[in-house]
């Protein structure tokens, strides 16, 4: 049992580190980084390429205006549908306005929708923008006044743009978008002119805040990419920062710019040859510029000649990050493994399963809270026979603790002998010390892999259960320092001890007195102890979590009493 209790001890250990990581590295390294930005050359990023040959957006510098002022002031297009709303700048044809109606900010009724583009006169901007490149620089030019005659795009009505640079090269432009967040853009050049013109069609996000990332060790967010269909890249916001530029070549893939829950993403032609690119450039405090990020790709080029024309489609996704939809675009597009832009981690392979298997729960249920009890009894069953073996070597060592108390007496200042001894005793009785382990080994991957499902799947983002918990996906909002919200007291995070947490700690105790006790005086203060520090760990955990602990924690509970009680009555 000694192995049993430093395996529990590390456990927490390990649990502590984690949390501790962010506070003592990752975020000093986020601090360095914002440092080094302060102390570079400042430079005019209005008007610098995303890539050299592409001019993002026109040189004069813009004054920076409210966001409603933005999405009003210029001559657009109204998007419309279900899941999306916002509008298309006809001044260079830029995507810059989109908002989830599906999503609000917080749990609060009157919370707004998540606002995930916006233009890029904006103190936040993001925008997505396409267009071709000439010798001559971009073309259409930046700010190229687009004309149509449509007024909104719907999922049952496309948007047709049309450009004449009044040269002979013209292109129509139809923009498609489904019931949930894919845009599908046909570009069609014609050449009217009588001589060649070479062009490369280009796409790129740009991104002129620096994003508030949470800055946790088991999530990403920034830059991604996979290219030829295979190979996934991530590149974190200070990748980007201190590599300036990074280039992939690639046939097809995609790549984009992610976050918790929302992407932004670019989808090419998947037979197509690309130049992919993730960069960024530093901070202009003339123009109130923070840092500027840029995802995106250029084509491959063509020469279209005198009275021919030239078709180029591409796809463009930008909303929330839903698996389910994510797989179907995988199958219905012919492209791979867009299901990572939700970041399982590299147990991959059990999370996704996990979460479907949840999300099959909460079809009947209709509450994930209840989907996860439901689960945890579904591992219970599978692992039956595993932990009927443990807690019953378990009951049979609690049997013997008198015995091995007077071994480790007798032999205190011999440890050979008190091995030897303990050993005969082990193989006399037929106790094995480390069939507990195993159920517990594997309850770290189950854990981790449903901290995945809860930390990252927007399908849990704002998932109720019941009582005080309204969203799983967050931390128990009580705390034991304000009497659970009935005292007006806003604390510290340090002191946010919610209800489930304590409650999950006391189930903790309860099973720690059905096991059998250390006899070391070191190893039993820190097994005392061990209860309070998951507490506090626990505290800033998912709600969720704790709950799955908790109930798990029951169930073992109900198990060994079962066991133990079978154990007295064929002893008797």
């Amino acid at each position: 049992m000694t192995e049993q209790k430093n395996l529990v001890i590390a456990l927490a250990a390990a649990m502590l580190i984690l949390v501790g990581f962010h506070y003592l590295y990752e975020r000093p390294k986020q601090l360095e980084v914002l440092a080094k930005l302060d102390k570079k050359e400042v430079v005019d990023t209005q008007g610098k390429p995303i890539m050299p040959q592409i001019t993002t957006a026109a040189t004069a510098p813009k004054e920076i205006v409210a966001r409603s002022i933005a999405t009003t002031s210029a001559e657009r297009i109204r998007i419309n549908t279900p899941s999306l709303q916002g509008s298309i700048n006809l001044n260079g044809a830029v995507i810059d306005d989109l908002t989830l109606p599906k999503y609000r900010e917080s749990t609060k009724k009157d919370s707004e929708s998540v606002k995930l583009l916006s233009p890029d006169n904006t103190e936040q901007s993001y925008f997505v923008q396409m267009g071709w490149q000439t010798i001559e620089g971009t073309w259409p030019a930046a700010n190229a006044k687009w004309q149509t005659s449509d007024t909104e795009l719907t999922i049952d009505k496309p948007l047709r743009l049309t450009y004449s640079d009044g040269n002979g090269l013209e292109v129509e432009r139809t923009v498609k978008i489904d019931e949930n967040y894919m845009f599908s853009i046909t570009d069609r050049v014609t050449n009217s002119s009588e001589k060649p013109v070479a062009m490369t069609p280009f796409s790129a996000i740009n991104r002129n805040y620096e994003p508030e990332v949470g800055g946790y060790m088991i999530l990403h967010e920034g830059m991604i990419g996979v290219w030829d269909g295979k190979k996934l890249e991530e590149f974190s916001y200070s990748n980007v920062v201190d590599d300036k530029r990074i280039e992939r070549s690639s046939t097809g893939g995609w790549m984009g710019i992610t976050d918790k829950y929302w992407l932004v993403a670019l989808i090419p032609n998947q037979n197509m040859p690309i130049q992919a690119f993730f960069e960024s450039t530093p901070a202009d405090v003339t123009t109130r510029r923070p840092i500027h990020y840029g995802a995106g790709y250029r084509g491959t080029p063509i020469k279209l000649q005198p009275g021919t024309s030239q078709e180029f489609t591409q796809h463009m996704f930008a909303g929330a990050k839903v698996l389910r939809m994510l797989d179907d675009y995988e199958k219905k597009l012919g492209f791979n493994n867009f299901d990572k832009a939700i970041d399982f981690g590299w147990l991959y392979f059990l999370t996704k399963p996990i979460f479907y298997l949840l999300e099959a729960l909460n079809r009947i249920l209709d509450n994930f809270g209840l989907s996860i009890l439901v689960m945890t009894i579904l591992f219970k069953i599978a692992l039956f026979p595993m932990a009927n073996k443990s807690y019953r070597s378990m009951s049979r060592m609690k049997k013997f603790q008198p015995i091995i108390k007077q071994i480790n007496e007798r032999y205190a200042h011999d440890k050979m002998a008190k091995n030897q001894a303990m050993m005969d005793l082990h193989k006399k009785e037929k106790i094995n010390p480390m069939s507990g382990c195993l159920p517990m080994l594997i309850q770290i991957p189950i854990f981790y892999c449903l901290y995945k499902v809860l930390f990252v799947t927007i399908e849990m983002r704002h998932a109720p259960f019941y009582g005080w918990i309204d969203d799983l996906s967050q931390p128990d909002p009580t705390s034991l320092f304000n009497l659970f919200g009935l005292i007006p007291l806003e604390l510290p995070s340090a002191l946010q001890i919610g209800l489930w947490p304590i409650l999950m700690g006391l189930s903790m105790i309860v099973q720690q007195r059905l096991n059998p006790q250390p006899t070391d005086p070191v190893q039993a203060k820190m097994f005392l102890i061990l209860p309070l520090v998951m507490v506090s760990m626990f505290s800033s955990f998912p709600a969720g979590l704790v709950i799955y602990w908790f109930w798990s924690n029951i169930l073992s509970i109900i198990q060994q009493k079962a066991i133990m009680h079978l154990e007295e009555k064929n002893a008797k």
